[in-house]
């Protein structure tokens, strides 16, 4: 029985894994936000501490949610399942920083229904910072190992997690970086063509002292 045992465990570790898919990102680590920046967010005016907090907070959900919706094409990232997991082990961390945004817009303007639209403005505009077309590589990366930080961040700490993490969640956005671990070598080929001018034809046949010229 052994016998059989061993040789079965032979041939599993002989048989070849499943192909997987290998990125090596850019490094996109930078220093924690503290507040909306240029570049990191939709800016709050005369926002309080808290205010600008819960800000990150509604920034870093609506990044994983985009990432929720266009990062399937890679299942081990997990950005789907781990999203909805964090809206509900942070259920109540992501209503209280909503309900600050709320009151800040209508802070900040002179009717109820003006506050409401600012808010409404604002969630579109921070959703659409998220979209990434020639950055998506980075994005999705960034956006799976964030997700699952916030899978395992404690309650209460999501905030924490946003100031950490969202310039990261931005950049990747931004950036056009492909695979790291491999160089690339950039060739520039200029075509070349013969001249035109009658002179250089004889009798359909081209008078090789007329050299080549550039395409462009």
């Amino acid at each position: 029985m052994l016998k059989y045992v061993a040789g079965f465990l032979a041939l599993s570790l002989t048989t070849p894994a499943t192909a997987q898919i290998y990125f090596k990102p850019i490094d996109l680590s930078g220093p924690p936000l503290l507040a909306p920046e240029t570049g990191y967010g939709v800016p709050m005016p005369k926002a309080t501490p808290a205010e600008q907090k819960a800000a990150l907070i509604w920034n870093l959900r609506s990044g994983l949610n985009v990432a929720a919706l266009q990062c399937g094409f890679e299942p081990a990232l997990r950005t789907l399942e781990n999203y909805n997991a964090m809206l509900t082990n942070h259920r109540d961390e992501l209503q209280s920083a909503f309900n600050t945004l709320s009151t800040y817009f209508k802070r900040t303007n002179k009717t109820p229904k003006a506050g409401q639209t600012a808010l409404d403005v604002y969630g579109t505009r921070t959703y659409s910072s998220f979209s990434a077309v020639g950055g998506q590589l980075n994005f999705c990366n960034a956006a799976g190992r964030i997700s699952n930080s916030a899978l395992f961040a404690p309650r209460g700490q999501l905030g924490t997690l946003a100031q950490e993490r969202l310039r990261e969640l931005y950049d990747g956005v931004k950036s056009r970086a492909g695979e790291q671990q491999f160089g690339r070598a950039v060739v520039y080929y200029t075509p070349l063509y013969p001249s035109l001018d009658a002179r250089c034809w004889k009798k359909n046949k081209y008078v090789s002292s007329c050299g080549v010229r550039p395409f462009f």
